[in-house]
């Protein structure tokens, strides 16, 4: 038995899959994926980094001056998984506890919390200055341009970095006002 689809058939196929498949992309890039992390430096609004500290902009309001003191604290300590959710500071830290402490020592969250607890944190969207990224699993910070993250790069653990990231299907969330 053969089965034979005639030329209108085909053409039909062909529009319905021309038709489809935008949509169908369209609908992929939805569910908060914003693309990649990328530094790009721009004076007085973007922090530097010297020997894996970062140096925040001399015009940063007095949080975003703060939480990159407390990223500064525990950059380069070792990753733990499940440590750094207390007030105390720790001796390693996963994604969530290194995202809580710098957002706690800003008095910008009350108290350490997880990545999938990030996802509703603040508001929604960039911020002008700290930006959070966050999905079941992992979460990670910008501030003032500079990204704090334990993991993709750099080694293990809590560290500013400027090389990229991508997003994987992060929601992204900001400190109101910030």
């Amino acid at each position: 038995m053969t089965f034979r689809i005639g030329r209108a058939t085909v053409g039909r196929m062909f529009r319905l899959l021309f038709l489809v498949l935008p949509a169908v992309l369209l609908l992929a890039g939805c569910g908060g994926n914003y693309g990649r992390y990328g530094y790009h430096y721009v004076p007085g609004r973007t922090a530097t980094l010297h020997g894996g500290k970062a140096v925040a902009p001399a015009g940063a309001p007095r949080a975003v001056k703060a939480a990159i003191a407390a990223g500064n604290q525990i950059a380069g300590l070792p990753y733990g998984y499940g440590c750094g959710h207390t007030r105390e500071m720790c001796s390693a830290y996963d994604c969530s506890g290194a995202a809580s402490w710098v957002l706690c020592q800003a008095g910008l969250l009350d108290e350490p919390t997880t990545s999938s607890s990030f996802r509703n944190y603040g508001s929604h969207g960039r911020g002008r200055w700290i930006t959070v990224y966050a999905r079941d699993g992992h979460v990670f910070l910008t501030v003032a341009g500079l990204r704090f993250d334990t993991g993709w790069g750099g080694g293990e653990g809590p560290r500013w970095t400027t090389r990229g990231r991508p997003m994987n299907g992060a929601v992204v969330r900001h400190p109101p006002g910030l």
